[in-house]
């Protein structure tokens, strides 16, 4: 346990931050997942409407520094390869 005020507050600012930021990778990954779903059932106007949030999702937690930059890219890029393919289908 920490000695100081100081170490105090920064222990419930970290646990606010590590919650929030917990919440928001949840429900990041529900909506990857949930878009991977609905493509491999091939149900496309779910699929891009889910997808459509799932980037949205990705771009919030890539500027509030969640997840790097990189790795939302990727994420995307896989995300929109999915979908594009079963679209040609």
């Amino acid at each position: 346990m920490p000695i100081k005020k100081a170490s105090f507050k920064d222990l419930r600012q970290s646990k606010k931050r590590a919650a929030r930021n917990l919440k928001i990778k949840n429900s990041l990954k529900k909506n990857l997942k949930e878009g991977r779903r609905l493509v491999e059932a091939k149900k496309t106007e779910e699929a891009q409407k889910i997808i459509r949030q799932a980037i949205k999702e990705i771009d919030r937690a890539i500027s509030k520094g969640i997840v790097k930059k990189n790795n939302g890219a990727r994420k995307k890029s896989r995300l929109m390869k999915r979908l594009n393919a079963m679209i040609k289908k």
